[in-house]
């Protein structure tokens, strides 16, 4: 789990010369990217090479285009990225970090949240002419992140209010991605990471079937959850290889993942 590639510190923030180094590490070390589809089909019971890994990028920064869309360019790496599809705006795709020209301004991540809401959405969040590149150059896959990226759980008076209003979310944001893209996944990842039973309720109810969290444990094949399916993820701190290469080695192996989860909670 990513969210910002950037020069400009903050949290949940990768540096561009670490992010390079860890996608030279995974290639290095013989890993092959696995996309939305292929996941499903592993989770159902299918299978996928030991040296599988499935990057993610919550929310559709800038950044991602800047400096995440050329390193995996360069290796031919495929990530998923999660959009909250109220933000893109339109315009010419902007100068990334391998076209050459003067880079964009990147803005933390503090600075970004400010900045979306003040309406300013285009100087943090992609546009969709920079989507439309990054899928024709098979880069990233674009899921569901919600259209407000709203936490209706701490906004709405009653249970009531809250399901509708997160039932109209997830449908406009269906219908955004199915107009600009023209498809849309059963891949939802969860605003902030929040979900409750009424949120897997109405999100089953709109369509989707697998859900991405920020807690971390095994992906288990064949696992059910009353018709759905939980993903869990690594977040990636802005740390060498040897990091992520300590990461995956333990995760990988579901009663070790367990036992170390365990220790450290």
């Amino acid at each position: 789990m990513y969210h910002h590639i950037s020069t400009s510190p903050g949290m949940i923030t990768v540096s561009p010369d670490r992010f390079a180094a860890q996608m030279a590490y995974l290639a290095q070390a013989g890993y092959q990217t696995v996309g939305a589809a292929q996941l499903s089909a592993y989770l159902a019971g299918g299978s996928l090479p030991a040296k599988s890994v499935v990057l993610t990028f919550d929310d559709g920064y800038l950044d991602n285009w800047v400096h995440a869309h050329p390193v995996l360019q360069r290796h031919g790496f495929t990530a998923l990225c999660f959009l909250v599809t109220s933000w893109p705006g339109d315009g010419a795709p902007r100068v990334h970090a391998h076209s050459g020209g003067e880079l964009p301004e990147l803005l933390g991540h503090r600075e970004g949240e400010l900045a979306i809401e003040r309406g300013e959405t285009d100087r943090a969040i992609l546009r969709w002419s920079e989507i439309d590149a990054m899928r024709r150059a098979g880069t990233f896959e674009f899921h569901s992140h919600t259209h407000s990226h709203v936490r209706w759980d701490k906004v709405a008076r009653n249970r009531e209010e809250k399901c509708a209003a997160l039932r109209r979310d997830l449908l406009a944001a269906r219908a955004e991605l199915e107009t600009r893209m023209g498809e849309v996944s059963d891949h939802l990842c969860w605003p902030q990471g929040f979900y409750d039973d009424d949120y897997r309720q109405v999100a089953r109810e709109t369509g989707f079937r697998h859900f991405y969290t920020c807690e971390m444990a095994p992906n288990i094949r064949g696992a059910k959850e009353a018709g759905e399916r939980s993903i869990y993820r690594l977040e990636v701190r802005d740390r060498p290889p040897s990091w992520l290469a300590s990461r995956l080695w333990v995760h990988s192996r579901p009663a070790l993942s367990r036992a170390y989860l365990a220790v450290k909670r």
